[in-house]
Formats: structure tokens, sequence, C-alpha cells
């Protein structure tokens, strides 16, 4: 299945509004939005998927590991059952600033397990970073996730399409949304290289430029191999972003 899915932030109520206004009217190839689970804002994911329900047909959760016990009721799990969500995002989730947040040890595998019980009827993707470890260590992780019940993979974003061969040959048969996003600052980019490890090819350009090309190019490697596509125009307009390439 070759589908595109864009990513929105829930800042607010009004802000994700206008986005999925923006996104209907001139973007009618997007259906399903996907949805981080963000601290900093008090729209929560799942919350924020029912707001999506009035502009767009399906959206994705992204669902944080660590926010949740293993041996409480989950509240949100009937917001996904009654809004109808095809899938969700598991990840471990970073830990809060806010240290009077309360986070749990709870491994992503097991969040896993335990959402495909209660969710059966959803797809539960987890996530894939190509940058955490070494090629072998991440494939190990994802095939663990995979055996504990996910259905397929979300990517953190790719800026090389040399790179992004050598993960689609070694997930070969594993349904996966490869990660796109703009990096239109050099502080952008310091960002991803220091704090994420990310690697970025030669010739890379922080520009709008540089960054739709390259979104084309991921779109149409995505295509060939039938598989699907998700967009996180981070700190970028979505209109000037995405006009031309979806």
């Amino acid at each position: 299945m070759n589908e595109t899915v864009l990513e929105l932030v829930p800042r607010s109520n009004e802000v994700l509004q206008r986005d999925l206004q923006l996104v209907r009217g001139l973007f009618p190839r997007i259906s399903t939005v996907n949805i981080p689970d963000l601290l900093q804002f008090e729209l929560r994911s799942w919350d924020a998927c029912r707001v999506v329900q009035d502009y767009l047909p399906r959206s994705i959760p992204h669902l944080r590991s660590i926010d949740f016990d293993l041996r409480a009721d989950w509240p949100f799990l009937q917001t996904i059952r009654d809004i109808g969500c095809p899938a969700v995002l598991a990840i471990t989730g970073d830990p809060p600033q806010d240290m009077l947040h309360r986070t749990f040890r709870t491994p992503v595998t097991e969040f896993i397990t335990r959402l495909k019980r209660e969710l059966p009827n959803v797809k539960i993707y987890a996530g894939l970073d190509p940058y955490r470890s070494g090629i072998k260590e991440e494939l190990d992780y994802v095939r663990a996730k995979l055996h504990a019940g996910a259905d397929g993979l979300f990517t953190q974003p790719f800026f090389d399409l040399r790179f992004m061969e050598i993960w689609a040959d070694l997930l070969e048969g594993v349904d996966v949304y490869w990660g796109i996003a703009p990096v239109l600052t050099e502080k952008s980019q310091a960002y991803w290289e220091n704090k994420n490890n990310a690697y970025f090819p030669r010739g890379f350009a922080p520009t709008l430029a540089w960054n739709r090309e390259f979104a084309r190019q991921a779109l149409q490697f995505a295509a060939e191999r039938d598989a699907s596509s998700y967009i996180m125009p981070i700190r970028a307009d979505i209109r000037k972003y995405l006009e031309g390439i979806i």
C-alpha cells in the first residue's frame, strides 16, 4: 500500500483546526494525519484525533509507553475505539522535563503486546531510528518489536536516499512508513546531527528548494516499493513546502 500521511503537531485546538482546514482544502490526496503526543502541549494525541474527525477520515495517534502502567486501566483505549483510528504508533517516549509528570518503566515491546490485545482491529506500528545505534543493534530492536506484535514501522526522517536503500533491503516484507522532514536552517541541521545523530549527505543544503526536491525523490522511492511515507513539516510553512509535491 502506498499512502502519504502528514504529521501535525497539536499545539492547541485552534492551531490544529487551522492546519486541518488548510490540508483539506489544498491537499486532498492526504486523508490521514498522525499526531505526536508532546507533553509541552495540553492536547494529548488521542484527544487531538477527536478534532481530526471533523476534517479528515483517518488519524494515527502516537502513544508513549513510559506514560502508562501495564497494571492499570488505560482510558485512552476507549477514545481510540470510539474514533475508529485505523492505527496507532507505539514509542518509548522521551523522559519529561517536568519531574512531577509520572512515568513508568514500561518496555515498548510489552506495551505493543498489550495494545495488540486491547485493540485487535487496530494496526500497531512501532518506531525505527536508523541513527540510534549501529544497524545490527537497531535491526535487532525492530525484530523484537515485530515479534511483540507490531504490524509495521514508522521511521525517523531520512535525508539520504542511499541510506534509505540500505534499510529498505533490510526491511523487505515489512510494512514501512518512511519519514521525511524538512531541515531549513543550520541550527536545525546541527540539532539533528548532535541530538539525534542524523546523517546528511554531501551536497545537503538547509534550503526549501533542496528539501522539496528530496521530498519528491523520497516519495518516489516509497512509491516504487509500494511503501508509504509520512511527512513531518517541522517549523515549515506547510503550504510552501508541500505545494507541487503532494
